[in-house]
Parts: C-alpha cells; sequence; structure tokens
C-alpha cells in the first residue's frame, strides 16, 4: 500500500491524498460504506460502486469468523471473491464487536475469551490468531487488535487498557511479518491509538504507534458516548503527532459534521453505520439538511430525495414514494435510503476533497456545516 500526501489545505490541516493498493486507488478524504458480515445491509455491489461511488468498504473480523466462517471464505478465494466487491477492503479486528460484548467476554494478557452472540459457543482472540484471520478474510487493510475502553473511565484504567493494547500490538506486528497474504496481493497492517479523553495518554499512544512505522494509523476508542469537543481535542493532538506521510483513519465517525470537522483537524478516512442505520429508520442526510421521511409532511412532496447528487436512487424516487414505502416496512424503502444516504456522504468527502485542491476548504465548510445539520 503507498499513500501520496497531494495537499494540505493553508486554513486548517485538512489533507487531500491517494491511497494506493492492489485492488485500485482510494482518493482521500474518504468514507467507507459498513459492510460488517461481508455485505453492505440492503444495497448490491453494482449499486455501492455506480451509484454510491464507494472506492472501499469494511468487512468486520468477529463476524466473518462466526459466519460464514474462515473455511467457506477461505475455500471462495478470500472477502473479495466471496462477495464479488473487486475494489478495495479493510477489516476491523474485532477488537470493538469484543468490547461491545461486556457481559460475555473476558479480557486477559493472552487475548479475549468471548462467547458467540449466535450461539453461545466460546471462542478465543488473540493478537496473533486474529491476524491469521485476517489474512484468511483477506482485506488490503487489515486493523491490529486493541482494546477498546468504555467511556467514561478512570485514568488508570483508561492506561492500563492502552499498554495492553500496545503489547498486543507489537505480537500483531511480529505475526504480521512472519506471515504472507494468502491470495496473491499486498496487505496493510494499521494500528490503533487508544487512550480515551484524556491527552498524556492520547499523547503517549500516539507516539508509540508512529514508532511502529506500518503503512497508515488509526484512531480508535472515540465516538463511544463522549462529548464531541472531546473528540475534536483528542483529533488536534494525536494528528499534530502523526507522521504527515502515512493515512489517519478515525474508526466509527459519524455524523457529517464530525466528518468534516475531523478533515479539517487532519484525518483522512472515515467510516460509520450511521447512514444505513439510520436510512432504515427513515432519517436521511441531504444537502439540504436532515429529513425524517415519516414525517406527515413528506407524504405528498413528489420532489426527488436530493436532485443536486448524481445517483439514480436521489434523483428519480420522490420523498412522497419513499415516505410510502419505510411506512410500509417495504426493503424497497430502506434499500434506496440507504443508497441515498451512502451516495451522500460519498459526495461530502468529495465536495471537501475538491475545496482543499481548490484551497477555500475553510470557507465551504464553514457555510455548508449548519445547512447540513438543519432538519427540514
Amino acid at each position: 500500500m503507498k499513500f501520496e500526501l497531494q495537499h494540505t489545505d493553508s486554513d486548517t490541516q485538512a489533507r487531500a491524498g491517494k491511497i494506493t493498493t492492489d485492488h485500485g486507488e482510494i482518493l482521500t478524504p474518504i468514507f467507507m460504506p459498513v459492510g460488517t458480515a461481508g455485505t453492505v445491509k440492503g444495497v448490491h455491489q453494482r449499486e455501492l460502486e455506480h451509484d454510491v461511488q464507494a472506492q472501499i468498504i469494511l468487512g468486520n473480523t468477529y463476524h466473518l469468523y462466526l459466519r460464514p466462517g474462515l473455511d467457506i471464505i477461505e475455500r471462495a478465494g478470500g472477502l473479495h471473491k466471496f462477495n464479488g466487491w473487486e475494489k478495495p477492503i479493510l477489516t476491523d479486528s474485532g477488537g470493538y464487536q469484543v468490547f461491545s460484548l461486556k457481559e460475555i467476554r473476558k479480557i486477559s494478557e493472552e487475548g479475549v475469551h468471548f462467547n458467540s452472540h449466535i450461539d453461545g459457543s466460546k471462542h478465543l482472540f488473540t493478537p496473533e490468531n486474529v491476524m491469521d484471520i485476517q489474512r484468511i478474510i483477506g482485506a488490503d487493510i487489515i486493523m491490529a487488535f486493541d482494546e477498546c475502553p468504555p467511556y467514561p473511565c478512570d485514568h488508570k484504567y483508561a492506561e492500563n487498557s492502552m499498554h495492553l493494547t500496545h503489547r498486543w500490538l507489537k505480537r500483531c506486528i511480529k505475526r504480521f511479518d512472519e506471515t504472507e497474504g494468502k491470495y496473491g496481493f499486498g496487505q496493510a497492517l494499521f494500528p490503533i491509538i487508544q487512550g480515551s479523553v484524556y491527552k498524556d495518554l492520547r499523547i503517549q499512544s500516539a507516539e508509540f504507534i508512529a514508532s511502529q512505522n506500518q503503512a497508515g494509523n488509526a484512531i480508535g476508542g472515540l465516538s463511544v458516548g463522549e462529548p464531541a469537543e472531546d473528540m475534536y481535542e483528542m483529533l488536534e493532538v494525536v494528528n499534530g503527532i502523526l507522521p504527515k506521510d502515512k493515512p489517519r483513519y478515525l474508526m466509527g465517525v459519524g455524523t457529517p459534521e464530525n466528518i468534516l470537522e475531523a478533515i479539517a483537524l487532519g484525518t483522512d478516512m472515515f467510516d460509520c453505520v450511521m447512514p444505513t442505520r439510520n436510512a432504515r429508520n427513515g432519517m436521511l442526510f441531504t444537502t439540504e439538511g436532515i429529513i425524517n421521511i415519516r414525517n406527515k409532511k413528506w407524504e405528498d412532496d413528489f420532489s426527488p430525495i436530493d436532485p443536486n447528487l448524481d445517483n439514480y436512487a436521489s434523483k428519480f424516487y420522490s420523498k412522497a414514494y419513499l415516505k410510502h414505502l419505510i411506512k410500509c416496512q417495504e426493503m424497497l424503502g430502506a434499500q434506496i435510503a440507504s443508497i441515498h444516504n451512502l451516495a451522500f456522504y460519498l459526495w461530502l468527502v468529495g465536495e471537501a476533497r475538491a475545496h482543499i485542491l481548490a484551497g477555500d476548504f475553510y470557507t465551504w465548510k464553514s457555510s455548508i456545516v449548519k445547512k447540513l445539520m438543519q432538519r427540514l
């Protein structure tokens, strides 16, 4: 994997770059649709490529390990072959999913013992076997195994958790360096910065992660309940330490406003379930503001969902029709809304990139944030 930093905004830390993988190029800043179990819910791969214009999608180690299982994925020739997505894929290590299973998991130096949420069966994730699992899944970018501390947590817990993540990272790198990909293309490992909302810990973690000299770096443990101001403060701290010639990935974030503020602070890559999860519940992000399509006001509005977006779902279907589908719980409603919201998110980062390159990102961001977050 290669990263080329193409331009940095003069008024902010916003960056435009290009990541090159064996499965294609990724122009940053970029939003990555979440395909937890090998699929972005309700969206065909051809729609992801042509309507959403996604350049990279996510899979999740925890979920794919449990279902369909590594044997099936390996026999298929890896996740790209299994799901038919020919562009880059990133896999989360499963650390966040294990974190969310606090009632059925136990963390130790060795790794994490957990019970499957599907059938209760017992499993163990270690830094080593998580690297092996992600080799079998075959993503272009794979994540180190980490512990995501809860919010809030005290300083001591966050510190111990951070050091455990760092020790696990050394084991991840060792196993990664000892092994090779299975399908004839390169894989890159991203470490994850932790430290909760404690500035001293984030500094320590960012310095340690930067010293490992991996292909890119991720920022974890944010957007887990802390105030947005704390998240931005932590981002400013760590991005000031991370090397400029490596991509920076903020995990699990977020709203359009979160993404634009994080781009301004020098972040390159984002993922979040919000556009698809909110779509299924009738919340639409548009270039004019946020729509709750369930509201009565849309039942006779026959205008397009968003004529400013260049995709079939947003321009062809009316708000009235989508309201009808969502109200009737028709599957097509969730599909249209999901395609639209994902297309909006890709439009948003694409516009951010264009304005970074044009030199007016700060002015554009300042003028558009309030508009995008207003309720229509």
